[in-house]
């Protein structure tokens, strides 16, 4: 017998948690699990004002950052897109159904007057690939930069910091080349950013 789906589900109220939509063995429960943020804070600190509205918190942006790099989203305003849409990434970020999720350009502020002409950055995503190197999410003997594959041949210990911080850098220099794609599209001047050593 043929018969035909209905669709008045689409707008039917249920009562249900955001943390019963995100599997039990989701990604971002097992990061969520094993890293720790809180170290943050203190690094970013002095880079927000005493006075005026309330930031977004320092930790979500960075969590944003750490989604797409997850997940291999292509661009920081499809990580968004994705985030506003999918139930476990605001789980990840703390957001419910209602909260609005940060515009890419506010994004694209934030990273730009904190992090840009400070190192902050590098060693946020520093601490977070140690604590996954430690809990064994990443095999510190082979890694992947800039789509070349690299294997470590000398003092693991050596080799480890300065994969880690090529991978960093590699995906800080594609952000911020995001970020001045968007700015020019929009009629906006590019960021001149400091450069690395």
């Amino acid at each position: 017998m043929l018969s035909k789906h209905q669709q008045q589900a689409r707008n039917q109220l249920v009562a249900i948690s955001m943390d019963e939509l995100v599997p039990s063995d989701h990604l971002v429960r097992k990061v969520d699990a094993v890293l720790d943020f809180e170290f943050i804070y203190p690094l970013v600190e002095h880079t927000y004002s005493h006075t005026g509205r309330p930031s977004i918190d320092p930790v979500v942006l960075v969590k944003i950052v750490l989604i797409q790099y997850l997940f291999g989203i292509r661009s920081m305003r499809q990580t968004i897109k994705e985030i506003e849409t999918n139930m476990a990434y605001r789980w990840f970020l703390g957001y419910d159904f209602n909260t609005p999720i940060p515009h890419f350009t506010t994004f694209g502020k934030n990273y730009a007057r904190r992090f840009a002409e400070t190192d902050v950055f590098e060693h946020i995503f520093y601490r977070i690939l140690k604590q996954a190197i430690e809990a064994g999410f990443v095999e510190p003997d082979v890694a992947f930069v800039d789509s070349t594959h690299v294997k470590a041949n000398a003092n693991k210990h050596k080799f480890k910091k300065k994969l880690v911080r090529k991978e960093v850098r590699a995906y800080q220099d594609i952000l911020e080349e995001e970020i001045n794609i968007v700015r020019e599209a929009d009629g906006k001047k590019p960021f001149v950013w400091r450069e690395k050593t």
